[in-house]
């Protein structure tokens, strides 16, 4: 199975009726983990969970999830594992440790583990064909959508894996999205949200970019904005981001400046393996880090938008 999966509504009902039964794991308890964990229990799952926060772990208790000590205790009592870590280095570790624990071994029943990281292609495509060689699963499978989406069961997911693991673990993915894109063999999840979230970090500082030349030149971001997204300069940073979190200066879209420098830095390095010149992104790197913009890593990704800001020249530092 290859490319959106359009007609996932109308075999909803019967992956839902696929979940009495199968214990999900989540692993990796903060906004989008906690959302995507309650969204399995709504659609039947019993969900098991680990995150190293004790808060992280009181919210899942409260929420229903079954929360356990450690990493390898997850992978001991579910079916199906859902990863939502901070970096490829996490995926890797908690992988090795569960399989250093005897817990994917071969001749065991099949577990499929899907990795919602912004993860990196090659530690994708080496942990698929180990586990595979062992009868096991796993799918690089980004996500769109924020901590809302993922709440709400409408994140958008890139897939990468092997078709026969993509449809074993289309009810927990249809209990967590309300789009399915399998773009590819493993890693090609990866790269497309990489490729994603590059165009997004770009997009910010040409939409901020535009914005404050209009309001320079006399006319207020509100009406700029109007006239962008009725036009063809619209982008989902102009439709959904400025109205939502940057105009109404709220600033809490739940997405870390830290993560976009994270993307836009993997996408970059995935640019230079694959021989592709990126002088945009280049450029937008150099103003999206610290010394440029004056946003730490901590700070909301959308401040990175804000009109009444100059993130995009030196001459506010002086």
């Amino acid at each position: 199975m290859k490319g959106p999966v359009w007609a996932q509504h109308n075999r909803k009902q019967t992956h839902m009726a696929a979940t009495n039964g199968t214990r999900a794991g989540v692993i990796g308890l903060g906004a989008m983990g906690l959302g995507m964990a309650t969204s399995l229990l709504k659609a039947g799952f019993t969900v098991v969970g680990f995150d190293p926060a004790d808060p992280a772990r009181e919210r899942a208790t409260d929420a229903g999830v079954t929360t356990v000590e450690t990493t390898d205790a997850v992978f001991a009592d579910a079916d199906v594992i859902v990863l939502s870590l901070p970096t490829a280095q996490h995926v890797q570790t908690v992988v090795q440790s569960a399989l250093g624990a005897n817990l994917l071994a071969q001749g065991q029943a099949a577990k499929i583990i899907i990795d919602t990281s912004t993860s990196e292609a090659a530690t994708s495509r080496a942990l698929s064909a180990e586990l595979s060689a062992a009868g096991h699963g796993f799918l690089d499978a980004p996500v769109s959508g924020g901590p809302a989406g993922a709440a709400s069961s409408q994140l958008s997911v890139m897939l990468g894996g092997e078709a026969q693991w993509v449809q074993a673990a289309m009810p927990a993915l249809e209990a967590m999205a309300a789009k399915i894109m399998h773009v590819g063999p493993s890693g090609a999840g990866n790269v497309a949200k990489l490729v994603n979230n590059m165009l997004v970090a770009n997009h910010m500082v040409t939409t901020l970019e535009a914005l404050r030349l209009g309001e320079a030149a006399g006319v207020h971001a509100e009406e700029m904005l109007k006239v962008v997204n009725a036009a063809t300069g619209r982008s989902a940073i102009s439709e959904i981001h400025y109205p939502n979190w940057v105009l109404p200066r709220s600033f809490d879209s739940g997405f870390s400046t830290g993560l976009m420098r994270k993307d836009l830095r993997l996408a970059r390095e995935l640019a230079v393996e694959a021989g592709v010149a990126t002088p945009v992104a280049d450029l937008a790197a150099t103003l999206w880090a610290e010394g440029h913009s004056g946003l730490k890593d901590s700070d909301d990704f959308m401040l990175m938008g804000d009109p009444e800001v100059d993130r995009l020249s030196a001459k506010e530092k002086n």
